[in-house]
C-alpha cells in the first residue's frame, strides 16, 4: 500500500487506444517524469479531474502523443492520487510506455492491485469488488444485470440488514447476561425466535438463488442428442452462427462432441452436440454414442431432437423416456417439411415442447423463452441480491447453519449463552462475507482471480 504501482488496464491487444493507470500518493510525480504538455502545465499544477494533452517521453526519446488525466485521492478509484496516461494502442507503443512509467520509480502492479487498494481504503466493499470482475466477464445482458446489481451493492445492504439485526441480538444478549444488576429488560424467547427465523429465512432466499445466479454468470451446459439425421448439427451450427459441426446426409456423421458457447436471446448455452444415439456395430460410433448418452447425464439442459418430418420411432421414444425426468425440452426440427409426428405421443414425456426448422431458423425464439421459463431466470431480475461465487455461498451457508443451531439450542430449552454463541457464529460469517472481519489469505484469494490493471 505504500508503493505507487503501475499497470496495463486495456486489453493485451491493438486497438484505438492504450492506457497506464499510475495509482499511489506519488502517482502524479511519477507521470510528470514521463509526460510533457503542450501548454507547459505539469500534471501535479492540476485540480483533480482535469487532462492535458502532450506526449510521453522515456528519457529524451519520444514515445508517443498522449493524453494525461488526474485524479486526486481520496475521490478516485482506489482512494489514492491516480494518473492515466492514453497513448495510441499498439501494443510496442502502451508496454513501452508502461517500462518508461516503471523506470520513473513506479512498481508493477499485481492481479486486481487497483480494486484491491479500493476496498482496503473503504472505497468497495468485498463483494462490490468481486463484482467488478463479473461485470468484465459478463457475456450475456443478464449476467451483467446481476453484476451491476452486486456492484451497487445489493448483497452488501441485504448482508448487512441481516447482520445489523443479529449484532443487535447478541448485544442485547450479552448485556442481559453480563450485567443482570442493570435494568436491561429481559430477552423473551418467542421475539428471539421470531428474529432468528426472519433472518434465517432471508438467508435461505439467498442460497436457493446461487444455482440460477451461477447459470446465468457461466451458461448452462447443454447436450443436443438425438438419433442420426434429426438435425442436431444443423441446430448446432446455427445457434453457433458458424459451422461448428459437419452437416451431411449420412448418419453417423458426428462422432466426437462438439463445443461451444453461444447467446440465445439472453441466455449462455455451452452446448455440446453430441454422436446420434442409436445401435450400431461400428466401434468409433459406438464410442461417439457412449459419451453423447454421457453428456446427456450430465448437462444441466437437454435439448432431444426428434425429427418432425417422420413419425416417433424406437429409438425416439427410447431418448424421449430416458430425458422424461431431467431438465429437458423436445426440440421437433424439420418444420419446414410436411409434419408426420404426432405432439400428443411426445407430450407423454415431455411438458416443454418447441417446433423449429433449424435450416430456416423459424422457432428459435420459442426456444430461447423455453429455456428461460425452464429455469425461471427471468425471476431473477427483480429479485436483487445474488450470491456470486462460492465463497459468498459457503459464508452464507455457514451463518445460515449457526442461525439453525441457534433456533435448535432455543427450542431446546438450552440457556441464552447457548444461544448466543451461535448467532455471534452467524455474525462472524457474514462479516467474513462483506469484508468487515477476513483474512489476508482470504482476500489473497478473491484478487488472484482479477487481471493486472483492474
Amino acid at each position: 500500500m505504500q508503493d505507487t504501482i503501475a499497470a496495463i488496464s486495456t486489453p493485451n491487444a491493438p486497438g484505438g487506444i492504450g492506457i497506464v493507470r499510475i495509482s499511489g500518493k506519488d502517482a502524479i510525480k511519477t507521470a510528470d517524469k514521463v509526460f510533457r504538455s503542450v501548454s507547459g502545465k505539469a500534471l501535479s499544477s492540476l485540480p483533480g479531474y482535469r487532462a492535458l494533452y502532450g506526449s510521453v517521453w522515456d528519457g529524451e526519446e519520444k514515445i508517443d502523443e498522449a493524453v494525461a488525466l488526474v485524479y486526486k485521492g481520496p475521490k478516485s478509484y482506489t482512494g489514492e492520487d491516480v494518473a492515466e496516461l492514453s497513448c495510441h494502442g499498439g501494443l510496442y507503443v502502451t508496454r513501452r510506455l508502461l517500462r518508461a512509467v516503471l523506470k520513473a520509480g513506479a512498481s508493477p502492479a499485481g492481479p486486481g492491485e487497483f480494486t484491491r487498494r479500493a476496498f482496503e481504503n473503504g472505497k468497495l466493499s468485498l463483494t462490490q469488488a468481486e463484482a467488478v470482475m463479473d461485470v468484465i466477464g459478463a457475456s450475456s445482458r443478464q449476467a451483467a444485470n446481476a453484476a451491476q446489481t452486486m456492484l451497487d451493492g445489493a448483497l452488501y445492504r441485504q448482508i448487512k440488514g441481516v447482520c445489523g439485526r443479529l449484532i443487535t441480538l447478541t448485544g442485547h444478549l450479552s448485556a442481559w447476561a453480563d450485567y443482570p444488576e442493570e435494568d436491561i429488560p429481559q430477552v423473551e424467547a418467542d421475539s428471539l425466535l421470531t428474529s432468528l427465523l426472519e433472518g434465517k429465512e432471508e438467508l435461505s432466499a439467498l442460497l436457493s438463488s446461487y444455482d440460477k445466479g451461477k447459470l446465468i454468470r457461466e451458461g448452462i451446459s447443454t447436450a443436443i442428442v438425438g438419433k442420426p439425421n434429426v438435425g442436431k448439427s444443423t441446430l448446432m451450427n446455427l445457434l453457433a452462427g458458424c459451422e461448428k459441426s459437419i452437416v451431411t446426409d449420412i448418419a453417423g456423421t458426428t462422432r466426437d462432441v462438439v463445443e461451444e458457447s453461444v447467446l440465445v436471446g439472453d441466455v449462455v448455452l455451452r452446448l455440446a452436440d453430441t454422436a446420434g444415439i442409436r445401435q450400431t456395430e461400428d466401434k468409433v460410433e459406438q464410442a461417439g454414442v457412449a459419451l453423447a448418452r454421457k453428456r446427456m447425464e450430465q448437462a444441466d439442459l437437454v435439448l432431444a431432437v426428434f425429427d418432425g418430418s417422420s413419425p416417433l420411432s424406437p429409438e425416439d421414444r427410447e431418448l424421449a423416456e430416458l430425458v422424461k425426468d431431467r431438465p429437458a425440452i423436445a426440440v421437433v426440427n424439420k418444420s419446414d417439411l410436411p409434419g408426420c409426428l404426432e405432439l400428443e405421443q411426445l407430450k407423454l414425456y415431455s411438458k416443454h415442447i418447441v417446433v423449429i426448422s433449424a435450416k430456416n431458423t423459424d422457432g428459435i425464439d420459442a426456444l430461447s423463452g423455453t429455456i428461460s421459463q425452464l429455469f425461471a431466470l427471468g425471476q431473477l431480475e427483480d429479485s436483487g441480491a445474488v450470491l456470486a461465487n462460492e465463497r459468498q455461498y459457503h459464508c452464507t451457508l455457514r451463518a445460515s447453519q449457526a442461525l439453525e443451531e441457534a433456533v435448535s439450542a432455543l427450542q431446546s430449552g438450552f440457556t441464552l449463552d447457548a444461544v448466543d454463541i451461535s448467532i455471534e457464529g452467524a455474525v462472524e460469517a457474514l462479516l467474513e462475507l462483506t469484508g468487515e472481519r477476513v483474512t489476508d489469505a482470504v482476500v489473497d484469494q478473491v484478487f488472484s482471480h482479477f487481471c493486472v490493471g483492474k
